[in-house]
């Protein structure tokens, strides 16, 4: 299950990648307009993803932030871009850390909003992968709207790239 979850988390960050490159094709102004969708921006969209895999490895590491630190600044794609280089590294290394045993353990956390819940870690890992995925999935409808490039980030795509089948 650990190289399942591994190559879940190299997919996770081959799409992060790709949907961070194409925003970046968006001028300042696109990319703070307010598109109507859960976050109103394709930056503010972003921000959330990030965020979020923040306040999970966070989690992971026994601590439960009630949100990201006041110190982040999230205003530009590029403090965005440097702020998740910092995240997927340590990201990196937690999950190159854990072993078969770690995925079955229970780990007991607190919610944003202070509520107290018990998950897996393989069930936090697993939940990550798929917020993400959802939240670039807004992104990509957020690039049509906007007439811009939209890419894939399907998870057949990065096995294409990363893994094709030979016949």
């Amino acid at each position: 299950m650990i190289d399942e979850l591994r190559e879940l988390f190299a997919y996770n960050r081959w799409a992060n990648h790709r949907i961070l490159d194409a925003a970046a094709k968006l001028s300042a102004e696109a990319l703070d307009k307010d598109l109507g969708s859960s976050f109103p921006s394709v930056r503010a969209t972003l921000a959330h993803i990030l965020s979020a895999e923040w306040v999970w490895l966070s989690r992971w590491k026994g601590t439960s932030p009630t949100g990201v630190p006041d110190s982040w600044d999230l205003s530009t794609l590029d403090s965005i871009r440097k702020r998740w280089a910092e995240v997927e590294r340590e990201q990196q290394e937690f999950i190159d850390a854990l072993g078969e045993d770690d995925l079955r353990r229970a780990v007991s956390y607190r919610n944003i909003k202070g509520q107290p819940f018990t998950s897996t870690m393989a069930q936090m890992l697993r939940h990550v992968v798929n917020h993400s995925t959802y939240h670039r999935g807004q992104v990509v409808t957020m690039l049509r709207q906007l007439g811009a490039e939209a890419v894939s980030t399907d998870l057949i795509t990065y096995y294409r790239e990363y893994a094709p089948v030979s016949a």
